[in-house]
């Protein structure tokens, strides 16, 4: 079973809306905002979607982040997919964070921290990219569907992530609200 304390695995960003964004050595948290320089940093909601039904809606997907061990999931299935490459921010290692609730915090070592807002809702865009992976992202199961393809946050705390970065966790008080998609 692997020990590593959970940290940051790699920071991405990209000024303009497209699928996947760049590595960078480090991206800055703003608070209220996103990511400095990144096409959905912003108060009200950046996603080409739902600006299309409401542009006054607040932003609840300032900071897309997904954890490393999902990616190597999906290269031993034959998707090779580096991180950034599904439009994350932030990729962890060590952090279940899909079992984690709504109103989770992660803080980071420059003290910014992000709050979890929901689920990010896996598109047709991911089966564009790479045709059969929303399967690995998007199971249906009796229970429903089960979206995989990471957390949305907004940001608590300003300051710089970089790769190798610890990460704490922080539970919001009880009682725990699941992830939803948002």
């Amino acid at each position: 079973m692997d020990r590593t304390p959970p940290q940051v695995v790699a920071v991405a960003c990209a000024p303009s809306h497209g699928f996947s964004k760049g590595t960078v050595p480090s991206i800055d948290l703003l608070p209220g905002l996103g990511v400095a320089g990144d096409a959905h940093a912003g108060v009200t909601v950046r996603h080409r979607s739902r600006v299309a039904v409401d542009p006054s809606q607040p932003n609840l997907r300032q900071v897309h982040l997904i954890a490393a061990e999902l990616l190597d999931e999906l290269a031993a299935a034959g998707f090779a997919i580096a991180p950034g490459a599904l439009g994350e921010n932030v990729t962890t290692h060590g952090i279940d964070l899909l079992a984690l609730p709504r109103g989770t915090r992660l803080s980071f070592a420059s003290g910014a921290a992000v709050t979890f807002t929901g689920l990010r809702n896996p598109c047709a865009q991911i089966e564009s990219f790479r045709p059969g992976l929303l399967a690995r992202v998007l199971l249906r199961t009796d229970a429903g569907l089960v979206r995989r393809a990471g957390i949305m946050a907004v940001v608590a705390a300003g300051g710089p992530i970089r790769p190798g970065d610890p990460i704490a966790v922080h539970l919001p008080p009880g009682p725990h609200l699941p992830l939803e998609r948002v």
